[in-house]
């Protein structure tokens, strides 16, 4: 049997994870969660994830290293982190943007890996 549950997520009470992220809604294969940061601030170390990632920026600049790549983001703009590439964000602007992972980035930890 499929499920079927319909979920609705209101971002000003949704739960925050460790990086500032607010987890938004989530399903067996997707997940969504939202940025809002300040300028400035920088990965400390490159990171590679077990999950894929796209995103979407809403408002602000961000740099993205990516492998040997290094990709200006502005709003408007969408991009896409492969599953295991190693890579870094800098924020330049105040910045928001959504992302989806797949496999959901919250499910068994994979955030704070």
């Amino acid at each position: 049997m499929n499920d079927t549950t319909v979920k609705k997520v209101d971002s000003a009470h949704s739960p925050e994870g460790t990086m500032g992220q607010k987890y938004l809604a989530s399903g067996v294969s997707v997940s969504m969660r939202l940025w809002e940061e300040s300028p400035g601030s920088v990965d400390p170390q490159p990171m590679s994830r077990d999950y894929e990632v796209v995103g979407f920026v809403i408002k602000g600049t961000a740099e993205l290293e990516l492998e040997d790549q290094k990709l200006l983001l502005n709003p408007g703009e969408s991009w896409l982190v492969p599953k295991h590439a190693v890579h870094r964000y800098r924020i330049l602007e105040p910045f928001v943007a959504v992302e989806a992972t797949a496999p959901p980035a919250h499910v068994h930890d994979r955030d704070s890996k």
